[in-house]
C-alpha cells in the first residue's frame, strides 16, 4: 500500500512538526509541512498531496482564501481540504458539520481522530 501523501498548512511550525513526526511514525503517511499560507497554493502545487489539512486563521491570507485558491486550480480542484481549526469546539467539530462547505476537525486534535478523519477522505 502506497503511502497517502499530507499537506498540513498552518503558521504554528511547532504544531505542523508535531502532526508530521506522529502521522509519519505510523508508517501510512508522507507529510509536508507548510508554514507559511501565501506560499499554501505552489506547496500544493509542487507536492501533489492526497488530503489537505488547512488551518483558518494564518497571518497574511486566511485559510478559506487558500482553500478558494486550490478549488481555482484546474489540477488541485479535487483534492480534499480539511479545515484545522481552534476557532470550533470539540463538540461542534464531532457534529460533523461543514465549515464552507469544507469538512473542519477541532484543535486541539488526537492522532486517532486525525487518522479517522484522513481515512474517512482520501
Amino acid at each position: 500500500m502506497n503511502p497517502k501523501r499530507i499537506l498540513i498548512v498552518d503558521d504554528e511550525s511547532g504544531f505542523t512538526q508535531l502532526v508530521k513526526l506522529n502521522l509519519e511514525q505510523t508508517g501510512r503517511f508522507i507529510v509536508k509541512e507548510e508554514n507559511d499560507g501565501e506560499k499554501a497554493h505552489a506547496t500544493a502545487r509542487e507536492f501533489r498531496p492526497d488530503l489537505i489539512l488547512l488551518d483558518i486563521v494564518m497571518p497574511k491570507i486566511d485559510g478559506g482564501d487558500v482553500a478558494a485558491l486550490i478549488r481555482e486550480d484546474f489540477e488541485l480542484k479535487k483534492t480534499p481540504i480539511v479545515f484545522l481549526t481552534a476557532l470550533v469546539t470539540n463538540k461542534e467539530a464531532s457534529s460533523n458539520g461543514l465549515m464552507g462547505g469544507f469538512p473542519f476537525l477541532a484543535k486541539p486534535i488526537s492522532l486517532e481522530k486525525l487518522i479517522e478523519c484522513i481515512d474517512k477522505f482520501c
